[in-house]
């Protein structure tokens, strides 16, 4: 009997979890500039199991933040560096890509996010005549937002603060070669920029490999989102995060997949929503067949009757769909 996908140890550790065997800053030679390319040269080697602690850049460029209110000492070295040196392709900064010894096509990297916590005290939040309704919101503009990390909460405005819940908007793997370079936009089997809220530390993510060493990369950080993503943009900030990157040769997916400490979540992804949906629910509809023995009848009944669909952002070119099986359901 093959081991489960979902059989793994979630951990959520401490602060003083800050001994990862490997660090990855980002700086003009660690991070690509808004793609996804099998042919990217790897800016780190692991073993897998090996830990990173990654750096990755707020996607709000220098001279807007200072627009926007913010000291000219408060932006990161490295942002201005990147916007200095780097060739910009798309929106996202992502770190990497990291080569993990041992992955090949067929296979599936396990990602424990281990920890996130922002790198600066701000964040942003932008439209710019694109998001969900560029009609009735043209025009440009983009607010800064203190982060007061001691509270754990962005304040949003006198009498309103948003609980941070610091997350990747983008962690994906190198797409198929044949693809060529993907831009950063679109979420889609390589997962890439997923934009989904519940991914924060404690949750594994479940991504098929389509290249040998897998190339994965993280970016897009967030403090905090609402499901949809509707402006384009959530609480943008630079963030540091602690992986376990874990190559799976005991599963196979088709689609990205994950797991937090209360939920098994199957995901989908397309230009269309109610495509995006039915892909979410038949993979759900597989999990439970072939993780919880159920029927194929019975698989899309009890995602009828308790498996809740998200809609996970609506921006991004490929729109994305979540399916949260809850795991009080299962009484043994």
């Amino acid at each position: 009997m093959r081991k489960s996908w979902f059989a793994v140890i979630l951990l959520v550790l401490p602060p003083s979890f800050a001994h990862a065997q490997h660090r990855l800053p980002a700086t003009p030679s660690t991070v690509v500039w808004g793609y996804y390319d099998a042919a990217s040269e790897p800016v780190l080697r692991i073993e897998s199991g090996e830990t990173v602690e990654v750096h990755t850049l707020i996607v709000t460029g220098p001279d807007e933040l200072e627009a926007a209110g913010v000291a000219p000492e408060d932006v990161e070295t490295a942002l201005r560096d990147v916007h200095r040196e780097v060739a910009r392709e798309g929106p996202h900064i992502l770190t990497g890509p990291i080569y993990i010894e041992g992955a090949m096509p067929g296979d599936v990297l396990e990602v424990r996010i281990l920890s996130v916590r922002p790198a600066v005290p701000y964040a942003t939040n932008t439209f710019a005549g694109r998001g969900l309704l560029p009609d009735d919101f043209p025009h440009s503009r983009t607010r800064v937002f203190e982060l007061d990390l001691e509270r754990g909460v962005a304040i949003f405005s006198d009498g309103i603060e948003i609980p941070l819940r610091p997350f990747f908007g983008s962690m994906g793997v190198a797409p198929p070669p044949e693809v060529g370079r993907l831009s950063s936009v679109p979420p889609w089997k390589h997962a890439g920029n997923l934009d989904n809220k519940e991914l924060v530390a404690g949750t594994t993510l479940f991504i098929p490999v389509h290249v040998p060493g897998a190339l994965f990369h993280a970016g897009d950080g967030h403090a905090a989102q609402g499901d949809g993503e509707v402006s384009l943009t959530a609480l943008e900030t630079s963030l540091i995060g602690t992986f376990q990157l874990n190559v799976r040769k005991d599963m196979t997916l088709e689609w990205p997949r994950a797991e937090t400490p209360e939920a098994y979540i199957t995901m989908g992804m397309h230009e269309d929503l109610l495509e995006a949906a039915r892909i979410a629910v038949r993979e759900m509809i597989d999990f439970l067949q072939t993780e919880k023995g159920l029927s194929a009848d019975d698989a899309y009944m009890l995602t009828s009757v308790a498996v809740d669909l998200r809609i996970t952002q609506l921006v991004d070119g490929n729109l994305g769909v979540h399916a949260m099986l809850w795991k009080s359901l299962f009484v043994d």
